[in-house]
């Protein structure tokens, strides 16, 4: 009987662990809304016209230019790849920090226009996360200040309090697909990575957010639909709206046609 008893506990199957979802980290530029090429990107032309430079970045270009997380990581990457023989008798550096800083500018002008909107469901999902007391965060490459001019845009003047954090900008040394925004992110909020779900748009963010060791679904846009999302819990067009409903490209299905918080829930059990 109690060699019986050894076998058995030999090949018990270990009970699998549930996590509690606790919070949902959203990426901006592509996942919140459709900023790069119809923000971003006129931006950055503005911002090269106003210095006096002949460059021009059309949609098929920055669709390339993507590849690189960071607009100041962008600008580089352009001129080491694609404007070779550009010769500048002063500091790279700090050209680069000039147009970004006037990028930045032109940016946010942009969005006071309010011509930039949220992506289907977002508002929709941040309203239904905040009503379950489930905490949400960003991170991102972009800079505080785009988030913020993008958050009072489209959600209102006080909605930046609804994030436990915004994780932006150059507060990490390493861009996506390096984990780093993800890890000051959880570390923030004081979670694991296995209480948190990632929303992404893109392969870096993927990349990024695998690394760090969070499950994660992606909403692609047209600049990232041939992305390679190894990994991804599920691979959606958008997350869907009442009157939009949304399509599962891959991955794990939905309840309905619209991702909701159960959705959501069951996609983060998963892990």
């Amino acid at each position: 009987m109690q060699k019986l008893a050894i076998i058995l506990a030999h090949f018990k199957v270990k009970k699998r662990v549930i996590y509690q979802l606790k919070a949902v980290i959203f990426d901006v530029d592509g996942t919140l809304a459709e900023t790069e090429r119809d923000g971003h990107r006129i931006a950055f032309n503005q911002a090269f016209s106003a210095a006096g430079l002949d460059w021009f970045w059309d949609e098929a270009l920055y669709g390339q230019l993507l590849a690189v997380s960071g607009g100041k990581e962008r600008i580089s990457y352009y001129l080491s790849s694609f404007h070779t023989d550009y010769e500048y008798d002063g500091s790279m550096a700090l050209l680069i920090d000039s147009l970004y800083a006037a990028k930045t500018q032109f940016y946010v002008a942009l969005l006071a226009t309010k011509s930039i909107g949220l992506r289907p469901g977002i508002a929709r999902l941040i309203k239904a996360l905040r009503y379950a007391n489930l905490r949400i965060a960003i991170a991102t490459a972009s800079t505080t200040e785009n988030v913020s001019a993008l958050i009072y845009s489209t959600l209102g003047e006080t909605a930046e309090a609804w994030f436990d954090c915004i994780a932006a900008g150059d507060i990490v040394k390493t861009k996506k697909p390096a984990p780093d925004i993800f890890d000051y992110c959880l570390a923030e909020m004081d979670l694991s990575a296995t209480e948190c779900l990632v929303i992404e748009d893109s392969e870096n963010g993927v990349k990024a957010s695998l690394a760090a060791g969070i499950p994660t679904i992606v909403t692609l846009n047209s600049y990232t639909e041939e992305d390679d999302f190894s990994g991804a819990i599920s691979v959606l067009n958008h997350l869907g709206d009442a009157d939009l409903a949304c399509q599962v490209l891959a991955g794990a299905s939905i309840m309905s046609d619209a991702v909701t918080v159960d959705d959501l829930k069951a996609f983060h059990a998963r892990q």
